[in-house]
């Protein structure tokens, strides 16, 4: 996973309340076995709309959302953030998300950035026509008009976000101290079992 530290470019203000899993990425587009290409699935029926802003040229690869409130509500989909990271999103601000979106975008890398409605109002504004910077180090979200707003975030995801660690990234760190556990003595789970072929008819290990 690509370690997170500032995120800085054009944000598309898109600014919908209560986009659900399903808007993010549809159920018909949850077949495929990779997540490569899910980018373009992201926000189908939204970027079916003429004129939609998500597809507008002018924030064409920017790596910011900035959404409403109750952004990721509905199923527990890991594909919704699946399909923002192939589309370029690296930051989702909004009011509030829901905990299970918040949980798989921070498995996949992605920072979500909690901020008061009127924070987030004032960004809207800005992201039309100036970039957003998010800096994960000093959790502020910054505008080139001295606009400065501080977020929060559990620290132990500020680390693995920093760091770019996943599950198995987090496993790695940790596998000199598991090596050392399973060349201890006197752990019997670790004592090869009997196979069927060495034990005896009165259940003696042969």
């Amino acid at each position: 996973m690509k370690p997170v530290a500032t995120i800085e470019g054009r944000a598309i203000p898109l600014g919908l309340k209560n986009l659900d899993t399903d808007v993010i990425i549809p159920a018909h587009w949850l077949k495929t076995i990779t997540r490569d290409g899910l980018g373009k699935g992201a926000f189908e029926t939204l970027r079916a709309e003429p004129g939609n802003i998500l597809d507008d040229p002018e924030y064409a690869g920017a790596p910011i959302l900035i959404a409403g409130d109750n952004f990721g509500c509905g199923s527990s989909r890991e594909h919704a953030a699946w399909a923002l990271a192939d589309l370029g999103i690296a930051a989702v601000i909004a009011p509030s998300f829901s905990d299970i979106f918040s949980g798989n975008a921070f498995k996949n890398g992605i920072l979500t950035v909690a901020l008061p409605q009127e924070a987030v109002d004032r960004l809207l504004e800005v992201a039309r026509d100036h970039p957003v910077t998010v800096d994960l180090d000093s959790q502020t979200v910054t505008t080139p008009f001295q606009d400065r707003f501080a977020f929060a975030i559990d620290p132990f995801r500020k680390h693995c976000l920093s760091e770019g660690l996943d599950e198995i990234g987090l496993t790695l760190a940790s596998s000199a101290a598991i090596g050392a556990f399973e060349r201890m003595e006197g752990r019997p789970w670790l004592v090869p079992s009997a196979s069927p072929a060495n034990v005896g008819l009165n259940g003696t290990i042969a």
